[in-house]
């Protein structure tokens, strides 16, 4: 029982926090507000409702506005010059993942010198240490799939080289957080399913990885339940505002599960299928390889128990077996309409598969190294291999 416990995000959660954003002490005197290059923050009015909170507040600001679904170490450099141009002492990442995780890297840059690979470990990462403390951030997330919101992380893709590796310390805490489920009710059914199963990995990965504890339990197995009871309502009706709130917290949870625990070698090898093919949805490449994935260690002896408490907070009170968390997992999948979803509608080829799993051990190696018991490429191959439709 003995741990060392830090999450120090404030965090501001429920229906209609985001009006209340003008009422906190934000950490700057200009913002960079940091969004995606789709048209949902401004079509939505998302974007109108942070400045607006931003002039109450007597806040300046600047907008950067082409962050891709999976970013690219490319934005993340023209953003931080854009941050110190505008003279902006902070960033405000508004919009799902992809956006907050690209804040984040960008108040790394905007106060550091080199290139942002210089300090990524991992791949062709130089890993060096951070010289200078990052600009603060602010996240506020309009979508429930990463929890990023309340995590240091954040994943960006080399495009030259083809590598799509996790970053993120101390440093990168938001030292605010927001999170309104009003602003995830537009969200489409597939992004909602996706985004959900991003989320339910974060908490089964962290559940099962060898550094869980205490403390990450607590946040798993109730994110777990939170979304593997709530998570097929809202894709079915998205204006589901409890369905919506229950999903959202089970997200902010499963950060908290990615601040205290970790993910497993699930990610590293999802990472490398989207960093070759950019247009799978991180969430989506996930799905496709979760019941392959979950099965090898329900077969093992390493963590029995721990799939039966998943099944039961999944809903299966009666769970008696590992493969009764597969078996509940493939339902939830069915009924969020993502049980079919295919490697080949999005270039990936069954004949390229060691290519892929040797740029996961190549990129986020380190992943592997907390799976409950050892994954041999051998083992990854046969995984992709199951999962390939």
């Amino acid at each position: 029982m003995n741990f060392n416990y830090f999450i120090p995000t404030k965090l501001l959660f429920g229906k209609g926090q985001l009006g209340n954003l003008h009422k906190e002490k934000l950490p700057g005197k200009k913002a960079l507000i940091v969004i995606s290059s789709g048209k949902s923050t401004r079509a939505n009015g998302y974007l109108d409702k942070v400045e607006k909170e931003l002039k109450l507040a007597g806040i300046a600001y600047a907008v950067y506005d082409k962050i891709l679904p999976n970013p690219i170490k490319a934005h993340v450099m023209e953003g931080a010059e854009f941050a110190k141009e505008n003279g902006c002492d902070f960033v405000i990442g508004l919009g799902g993942g992809s956006s907050i995780d690209s804040a984040k890297a960008i108040a790394v840059m905007a106060k550091n010198e080199g290139d942002y690979w210089d300090y990524v470990s991992g791949g062709s990462g130089k890993g060096q240490p951070v010289p200078v403390d990052p600009l603060p951030v602010v996240a506020i997330t309009t979508t429930a799939g990463t929890g990023t919101e309340v995590d240091p992380w954040t994943v960006t893709t080399k495009e030259d080289t083809e590598e799509k590796i996790g970053f993120g310390y101390e440093k990168t805490f938001p030292v605010l957080a927001v999170v309104d489920p009003d602003l995830m009710l537009t969200v489409p059914a597939d992004l909602t399913a996706y985004q959900g199963f991003d989320a339910l990995f974060h908490s089964t990965e962290g559940y099962i990885n060898k550094t869980a504890y205490v403390m990450s339990d607590m946040y798993a197995l109730k994110a777990i339940e939170l979304i593997g009871h709530n998570l097929s309502k809202a894709v079915e009706n998205g204006k589901d505002e409890e369905a919506r709130e229950k999903v959202a917290l089970g997200n902010t949870l499963a950060g908290m599960v990615e601040s205290t625990s970790g993910c497993t070698s699930e990610h590293s090898l999802e990472h490398a299928l989207s960093a070759y093919h950019p247009s799978l949805p991180h969430g989506a490449g996930l799905i496709m390889i979760s019941k392959a994935y979950y099965t090898f260690f329900a077969g093992q002896d390493c963590c029995k128990e721990r799939f039966i408490a998943m099944a039961k907070a999944m809903g299966k009170e009666n769970a008696t077996d590992p493969m009764d968390f597969v078996d509940a997992l493939v339902e939830l999948q069915k009924v969020c309409h993502v049980d079919e979803l295919k490697m080949s509608d999005y270039g990936i080829k069954k004949e390229e598969i060691e290519k892929y799993v040797m740029k996961a051990y190549d990129t986020m190696g380190g992943l592997f190294e907390v799976d409950p018991v050892p994954l041999t490429k051998e083992d990854c191959i046969k995984i992709l291999e199951d999962s390939y439709k």
